[in-house]
């Protein structure tokens, strides 16, 4: 068993994680890690101009955030290391290399430009 699972059967706490329960959990937890970026502009990789404790705060939120995570997708019984893989298949083939290098566009902005240029169906999907 996992760690949180043993932490919360040892609280008697699964009649209350149940998955809209852990969902709202973790957008709460999102909440208070967005909190933590709120008002500060851009932030430079590796945070040089946040102290210690600022740090400690963010691993923190986003160590509840991942356990949130982790715990909706046992209880959904999503094998989420195996959907993370097939995510990435599925990106890859939406943002090829050779068409989205250096760009933010959509992948649905590329179908636009592939059905207007070749006057087909678009390439992407949804």
């Amino acid at each position: 068993r996992h760690l949180q699972n043993l932490f919360t059967a040892e609280r008697d706490w699964n009649k209350f994680h149940q998955p809209r329960n852990l969902l709202l959990a973790l957008v709460g937890e999102v909440g208070e890690l967005a909190e933590l970026f709120q008002w500060k502009g851009e932030v430079s990789e590796g945070l040089p101009d946040w102290t210690p404790s600022q740090k400690e705060s963010l691993r923190h939120e986003m160590s509840d955030v991942l356990i949130y995570l982790l715990e909706l997708a046992e209880k959904c019984h999503v094998d989420l290391p195996h959907a993370v893989l097939a995510k990435m298949e599925l990106n890859a083939k939406k943002y090829p290399v050779e068409r989205v290098q250096g760009s933010a566009k959509k992948y649905t902005e590329y179908s636009e430009e592939t059905q207007a240029s070749s006057g087909g169906t678009p390439q992407g999907t949804g």
